[in-house]
């Protein structure tokens, strides 16, 4: 068997046979790797008979390639179509503002600059196309901050760990809200939340915020019905449900009995639903103005929840891929004559997407009414549960048969797999970009800023055979520019900032290419160290947010005690033996981080106390000249646990932690204003410095 030509169909498939790790050290994907990701990919290569007919049909594709249903390009930028039609044809451009442009291709069968950026229609020998037409860049901080050379903060947040009196044990958009509000008041700018993608409303089986079911959609748990239909309405429902006492016992346990309040709330939500449903409400007409805006989507999204909680009640899979097979096809017969006799059901589910959404809507409103001049950032999954509604809903764009996940690197030395399925780069293009658009709109819907999870993906993704380890992977190459663009169309849309999560593995020329698009990087206090010293404030980079830790590092407080380094060991994570390396390097980085407070003139004493440094800390980030600083409130509130332990096992309560205090004050307490005012100083400083 040739492995040459094997490496050719991998690379004609859009695999990178050879690639660069995160010490800098030349890999190759092993042949067998090679084999079976192709197969799962849909190219079989097995032997040298199957690998020269999927190279054959790559090759097929290739010369009968058409112009796509959608095409992007820069403003400004003319459009070369010599591959499809010859010079002169005839055209006509519908611009999305009305006009209308005609003419033809010019001597080089190119379309003339369109000035204009937005989502217009071309119709050229017969057929049409989109021509997405994007921006040069982002919106920057600047640009929303009304200000040049704006420095600004703001906080991090686990939306399920925010508390307030009744919430029923779970972090929900009221208590958000108060924590904008009181975040807003201090100076902040911004409030990042982990993200609100759907989850699964039937059978729960995972409480990660990064293992969603749809990414299109919100989850329905972090409602705060009181905000729309109000107390009374809210109130009747407990009582009619019996629920009074469940959930003064959920709001009293330390950590989130996730089960328990997915349960409760899903009861509320239904008896909610059928009180609406039974009047005619003042909100309905808002209500199905909602519904024919969701669209295709939003009727997809709550088909599959209500075909999976029909499964699930009677002891059927509940994993869509295993239901009976005239069901697995959205469009199918079976699924029409199943929604026509459970339309309750669907509508229920289109009541608490509305609910949710508007919940959001209002969250977001409350931060700009408080004068943020970002607001809420969303946080984008890098995927979506394989087995969930946008995997069922959108078949044709997304991979079946392979996960996500990440190789050794920085962050996990023995690699990663995420379980998520990942877009399919051919899916995309033949289906001109529609779930990623509608995954882009969904998220900004409702925030001033939207945070994408591990951004490397939008140039390459490792991606693994479905039941292999992460070594096993490959990176699988994507349409990074096409991506790029329309997250810049869509960005402008929604006057949104924009960051990249850049941690980990990341190729060459990627971070140049997002800041000249004004896509924030980030960089976080761990990790800027280098030779046995932390980098100095000023030589942070200006484009890329400042952070002191992430939902799965520990905070501060934790890194000084090594509190991960223990919670790693307890978890079977590390042995003894590389506990105890571990524990020699935290004291020399400890060492070398109180060194470089005291360098740059942060450290209170020559002799701080763990809360002394969390300060100075604190001060240390703010003085960079990032244009968005972000506090963890594990971080603001002093905090010894993170939110996320990542590896295998649940010896440690991922995405449950609570806090004990109310989001209304929890800012309120003396040592936690002291920081964000020091936090605050610090900002302002670095803008009056001039760091542009």
């Amino acid at each position: 068997m040739s492995d040459a030509r094997l490496a050719e169909l991998s690379k004609a498939a859009g695999l990178s046979v050879d690639w660069i790790d995160a010490d800098g050290n030349a890999q190759s994907v092993k042949p067998e790797h090679q084999r079976r990701l192709l197969d799962a990919l849909g190219y079989p290569a097995a032997d040298d008979e199957q690998i020269e007919a999927s190279l054959a049909q790559l090759k097929q594709r290739e010369d009968n390639l058409a112009l796509g249903p959608l095409v992007t390009l820069d403003q400004q930028q003319a459009l070369d179509l010599t591959r499809y039609f010859p010079p002169g044809t005839p055209f006509e451009i519908q611009l999305e503002q009305g006009e209308r442009l005609e003419g033809r291709l010019d001597d080089s069968g190119r379309l003339p600059v369109i000035g204009t950026t937005g989502y217009h229609q071309l119709r050229i020998a017969g057929g049409e196309v989109t021509l997405a037409v994007a921006p040069a860049a982002c919106p920057s901080v600047a640009e929303l901050a009304g200000r040049s050379g704006a420095k600004i903060w703001g906080l991090s947040a686990q939306l399920y760990s925010l508390r307030r009196p009744g919430d029923g044990g779970l972090g929900d958009t009221q208590a958000l809200e108060a924590l904008v509000r009181s975040a807003a008041a201090r100076g902040a700018d911004a409030v990042a939340i982990s993200p609100m993608h759907a989850m699964f409303s039937a059978n729960l089986h995972t409480y990660s915020p990064y293992s969603p079911s749809s990414r299109l959609f919100f989850n329905v748990l972090h409602a705060a019905p009181a905000s729309v239909l109000g107390e009374a309405a809210v109130q009747q429902a407990i009582r009619t449900c019996g629920l009074g006492e469940e959930l003064a016992r959920l709001e009293g346990l330390e950590l989130i009995d996730w089960p328990g309040v997915a349960s409760a709330r899903m009861q509320i939500l239904r008896q909610l639903h059928a009180d609406f449903a039974a009047s005619i409400h003042p909100l309905q007409a808002d209500f199905e103005a909602f519904r024919q805006a969701g669209g295709d989507a939003l009727r997809q999204h709550c088909r599959f929840e209500a075909l999976r909680g029909f499964m699930d009640l009677n002891g059927l899979p509940v994993d869509w891929r295993a239901w009976p097979e005239q069901y697995r096809d959205p469009a199918s017969p079976a699924v029409e004559q199943f929604c026509a006799g459970h339309q309750h059901e669907i509508e229920f589910h289109t009541f608490a997407q509305w609910l949710v959404a508007r919940c959001l809507q209002g969250a977001q409103a409350a931060a700009r009414e408080a004068g943020m001049a970002v607001g809420l950032i969303a946080d984008l999954a890098v995927g979506a549960d394989a087995a969930g509604s946008q995997a069922w809903g959108r078949q044709a764009e997304l991979l079946q048969s392979v996960s996500v996940g990440a190789p050794p690197d920085i962050l996990n030395r023995s690699g990663q797999n995420w379980g998520v399925s990942a877009f399919s780069p051919q899916g995309l293009q033949e289906n001109g970009f529609r779930a990623y658009i509608e995954m882009l709109r969904a998220n900004l819907a409702h925030a001033g800023g939207m945070r994408i999870d591990h951004v490397m993906t939008m140039r390459r993704l490792w991606v693994i055979p479905a039941g292999e380890d992460s070594s096993a992977g490959a990176y699988l190459n994507y349409p990074f520019q096409d991506l790029l663009r329309l997250l810049c169309l869509e960005a402008e849309r929604h006057r949104a900032l924009i960051i990249g999560e850049d941690l980990g593995t990341v190729p060459d020329g990627l971070r140049e290419e997002l800041a000249a698009r004004n896509i924030l990087g980030m960089r976080v206090l761990l990790f800027e160290q280098s030779n046995g010293h932390f980098h100095a404030p000023a030589h942070w980079p200006r484009d890329a947010l400042a952070t002191t830790t992430t939902h799965d590092l520990p905070s501060i407080r934790g890194w000084l005690a090594s509190r991960d380094i223990h919670w790693r060991q307890a978890a079977g994570h590390r042995s003894d033996d590389y506990t105890n390396q571990d524990h020699h390097l935290r004291a020399q980085e400890t060492r070398a981080l109180h060194q470089a407070l005291h360098e740059h003139g942060h450290a209170t004493a020559d002799q701080m106390d763990d809360g002394q440094q969390l300060d100075a800390s604190i001060a240390f980030i703010g003085s960079t000249p990032a244009p968005l600083v972000l506090l963890p409130l594990e971080d603001a509130m002093a905090a010894m646990e993170q939110p996320n332990l990542p590896g295998p096992g649940d010896e440690h309560p991922n995405w449950r932690r609570r806090w004990a205090e109310n989001a209304d004050s929890m800012l309120d307490a003396p040592a936690v204003a002291h920081r964000l005012q020091r936090l605050q100083w610090a900002r302002n400083l670095a803008e009056g410095l001039g760091h542009d």
